[in-house]
């Protein structure tokens, strides 16, 4: 599989960001090792350009005829191989070059059909959809991996998605361009199209898991039979009788979460890295319930789910990112590397120009709107760790208001997914 043009530019007028995005893709397009004939395309644009959707991808589409098919959505950033933007207009596209049967462009009025074996999703949605936790656990199970990827659109103005079929305007389409509010749409991916893809929650438990023995709606009441706020503050090491010290702690604190479903599964809610397993959701403590010695949490409880009590900070964030980044690469590499493959990975972060032996087509990392740049110690900080571990590789991305991964909608957390040359 050949290298995915790809480009991200940022200026106060959209036309002048897409001509510049446009004169990266057709430069790289003329590369040796990059592909010529793409067909699919991913579009990401920051929330000052959402107004202008429809004319950004009518004027894309005219000047790449090419490409037949489109999807991607809005963030309040985006993110591309070494650089985030966040708070300014920009936008990022990839181009990708998959075999026509091996992928379809999905959306509300163009919905998935029984006709395309679908092995994995992107996906992406509108935060405002009705029970949208459910549309893409159901989505989930109509694939053969059982596995999506992807987030929610994340914009103080129109929610927009981008999707664009090859077959063109479809019955109940209308006159739309591919431009959408609400629902879910992205791409299907057939078995041949072959991906690795990771979850990093960006925080550390502070102690082991346990289980949740009485609870109410969304209060956590016991834990392991004890009353949940006596394991809170003694884990946090705070007591009521200095409340300032303890309001401080708690509110830097988040509760993981794992269903019982999960568990069965012998999925452990901490691994023994002492990091969180890929079925825990994170979810924030919204307050104390003194009277029943209770904890709220911004998630429905039930009894058999598994706790543990975690905290974010630069630190965990950055050690968790590194971890997912050497998992892909852990399962990239071979025991045994041929020279090509093994010079190209061994090159200096100066010198780590993208290459096919790194076995990576291209990348989609979308991360949480509550993480990017200062939550990794500085802008940017965030796209060029994943860049030290993985080389400069294509990648596109945008940060969510909620991510997507395996059938879960998470919270704070980053999904970093490749497509392997294999």
């Amino acid at each position: 599989m050949k290298l995915f043009p790809y480009a991200h530019a940022t200026h106060p007028q959209w036309g002048m960001a897409a001509n510049l995005a446009l004169a990266q893709l057709r430069a790289q397009m003329a590369l040796h090792g990059y592909a010529s004939s793409p067909t699919l395309a991913l579009l990401y644009i920051t929330d000052h350009y959402a107004a202008h959707a429809k004319a950004i991808l009518d004027h894309l589409s005219a000047e790449l005829p090419e490409i037949t098919d489109w999807a991607g959505t809005v963030g309040v950033g985006i993110a591309s191989n070494n650089v985030e933007y966040f708070d300014e207009p920009a936008l990022a596209v990839m181009l990708l070059e998959l075999p026509s049967d091996q992928y379809r462009v999905f959306s509300g009025v163009a919905p998935l059909g029984l006709t395309f074996e679908a092995h994995t999703a992107l996906v992406h949605a509108d935060s405002q959809t009705p029970d949208v936790a459910d549309l893409i656990k159901e989505l989930a199970e109509r694939t053969d991996a059982g596995y999506v990827f992807g987030g929610l659109a994340a914009s103080r103005g129109p929610a927009v998605q981008f999707a664009v079929a090859a077959d063109g305007t479809v019955k109940g389409q209308g006159n739309t361009s591919g431009v959408f509010h609400g629902g879910l749409s992205g791409v299907a991916f057939g078995p041949e199209v072959a991906l690795v893809s990771r979850v990093t929650q960006g925080c550390l438990p502070i102690h082991g898991a346990h289980q949740i023995t009485r609870a109410d709606r969304n209060v956590v009441l016991a834990l392991d039979g004890e009353p949940a706020l006596t394991v809170l503050l003694r884990e946090l090491q705070v007591t009521l009788d200095e409340p300032r010290e303890a309001l401080v702690a708690i509110r830097n604190t988040l509760a993981g979460l794992t269903e019982p479903a999960s568990l069965a599964d012998a999925t452990p809610t901490v691994l023994r890295t002492g990091n969180f397993g890929p079925d825990v959701m994170v979810r924030h403590i919204i307050g104390l319930d003194p009277a029943r010695a209770g904890v709220a949490l911004a998630e429905g409880v039930t009894v058999g789910m598994a706790l543990a009590f975690c905290q974010r900070n630069v630190h965990a964030a950055r050690a968790d990112l590194m971890r997912v980044c050497a998992e892909i690469r852990e399962e990239l590499e071979p025991q045994e590397q041929a020279l090509e493959t093994a010079t190209a990975l061994a090159a200096s972060d100066a010198e780590a120009a993208p290459h096919a032996a790194r076995g990576i087509a291209g990348a989609i990392y979308v991360s949480c709107n509550g993480r990017g740049g200062a939550h990794f110690g500085g802008d940017s900080a965030e796209l060029q760790i994943i860049r030290r571990a993985l080389g400069d590789v294509p990648l596109v991305g945008f940060f969510a208001a909620g991510e997507i991964a395996r059938h879960h909608l998470y919270g704070y957390t980053g999904v970093l997914t490749v497509f392997t040359g294999k």
